[in-house]
């Protein structure tokens, strides 16, 4: 029944002869009882297909409502519509599956994107969720081609860990204890020896750790795969699943990070652009459209297809934590008090605000940081000679801010080790990372892309949760 199908996309580039087709797909639109708009979610451009007056009876036409699956035989003839070189004369119609028009909430019209948010499980069938959901799989697939071409062995790393790569404390608990009747320690601890790993369990929140051990045996490895947060953040910039790239590389410096990472951003907007065009196409338009209602200056000065190009045709502008620090003091910005986190000098973490600031403002094409204070960073970060930065780099790009976190990794021993008893990381519980250190370290390097800031920032969405399928946020866990 079904091997026979032609896809949409693949029917709109051939050229109308008579020959005979089968297609399938949604029903978008159906209007004088005789034109059907077909979609079947391989481009956002529908199929006409055109029912010759009489020939189907009144009972088959008033089950073609809106979202209504379809299996339609015809002859692929030239159409004499505008917009559209051919279309189907249906000669045989069958519904698969009906659908009620009075109850299907997404009706012919413009939605909200926080009205499809609530409806994520349909909002796939409409135009931008259609554009923006294949791009993010061509950009997935670009993701493991650029690795492979590279010769990097692809690790799956576990999502299940008893370390918290990023000392940062905000993790998912993972526990099979009754929460009526935890079984607790005389101090009144809970006594995670009764757990089903015999000990204290989390998601993961960065597949590093695991992903330097594979590059001290592989050489380069990468993993691609959910992360969690427990930040309490109801951000437009924030989820707390979400997807991460983080390649490890040994016998890489700092420099050769940053090479890496520049080379591996440009690859995979380019992929998008040779093979998404005319999504990318529609998301710049309805960009601009949406655009039209904000006051100029918070207007982006370069449309989305223009951005992309710019980030593939100009080097990434790089400067030290301490020069952009200078930069922010001394920007009008600062001085008429319009950050909201005023800067208040060297050490301070810098907020989204500032990194936006030097990559919109300041520089105009993304950046990438490096050097920043030791007191910030993770354990991992390698010392610098001067004692008070490490070997960090992060990567701002226009629209987001932070992309790309990275650094070179401390390999000698004696320094982790000092660096993890100062911020109070038990070495004993990390004895197998150690071991890297132990038997044949070497210098290495490695960073975190998250993957739905890049997806944001190749498709101009504005919020994070639109660039995911099914978004994870604090008090929200539908679908």
């Amino acid at each position: 029944m079904f091997n026979k199908r032609i896809k949409i996309k693949t029917l709109l580039q051939s050229e109308p002869a008579g020959q005979e087709v089968t297609v399938m797909g949604w029903v978008r639109t159906f209007r004088n009882n005789q034109f059907i708009a077909l979609n079947d979610g391989s481009t956002n451009a529908n199929l006409q297909v055109v029912l010759e007056l009489g020939a189907f009876d009144e009972t088959t036409l008033k089950r073609l409502t809106t979202s209504a699956s379809v299996k339609v035989t015809g002859t692929v003839i030239p159409s004499l519509g505008k917009g559209q070189k051919l279309e189907v004369k249906a000669t045989s119609l069958e519904v698969l599956g009906d659908s009620d028009a009075e109850k299907y909430p997404l009706q012919p019209k413009k939605h909200s994107l926080e009205f499809l948010r609530e409806n994520a499980h349909l909002r796939f069938r409409t135009n931008t969720f259609g554009s923006v959901f294949r791009l993010r799989h061509a950009l997935a697939f670009a993701v493991h081609k650029f690795y492979n071409e590279k010769g990097f062995v692809y690790m799956h790393t576990p999502i299940i860990t008893a370390s918290d790569a990023e000392g940062a404390g905000e993790m998912f608990r993972v526990t099979t204890l009754p929460f009526d009747e935890t079984p607790r320690n005389e101090d009144g601890t809970v006594n995670f020896k009764e757990d089903f790993f015999g000990r204290s369990t989390n998601l993961t929140v960065s597949g590093q750790l695991e992903g330097e051990l594979g590059a001290t045996a592989f050489g380069e490895i990468y993993t691609f795969g959910p992360t969690f947060r427990a930040e309490n953040s109801n951000t437009a910039r924030h989820l707390a699943e979400f997807w991460m790239i983080e390649p490890e590389m040994a016998f890489y410096d700092l420099e050769d990070n940053m090479n890496l990472a520049e080379e591996f951003i440009k690859y995979i907007i380019q992929y998008a652009m040779d093979n998404n065009r005319e999504d990318l196409e529609f998301l710049a338009q309805r960009l601009q459209e949406e655009e039209k209602s904000l006051p100029q200056d918070k207007r982006s000065e370069m449309g989305l297809i223009e951005k992309l190009e710019f980030v593939l045709n100009n080097a990434f502008e790089r400067l030290t934590y301490t020069e952009a620090i200078e930069i922010l003091r001394e920007s009008n910005h600062n001085k008429k008090k319009k950050f909201q986190y005023p800067i208040t000098g060297w050490g301070m973490d810098l907020q989204s605000e500032h990194e936006r600031y030097l990559v919109e403002k300041h520089f105009k094409k993304p950046v990438i940081l490096t050097n920043y204070p030791k007191e910030i960073k993770a354990f991992y970060m390698r010392q610098n000679d001067d004692g008070k930065t490490v070997a960090a780099m992060d990567i701002l790009a226009p629209g987001i801010g932070e992309i790309v976190g990275g650094s070179q990794r401390e390999e000698r021993m004696e320094k982790l080790l000092a660096r993890m008893e100062e911020m109070h990381i038990p070495a004993e519980e990390l004895w197998w990372y150690l071991d890297t250190r132990r038997f044949g370290t070497v210098p290495h390097a490695g960073f975190g892309l998250g993957f739905e800031r890049m997806v944001q920032f190749v498709t101009g969405m504005g919020n994070i949760r639109d660039v995911i399928a099914f978004p994870r946020t604090p008090k929200t866990a539908e679908f």
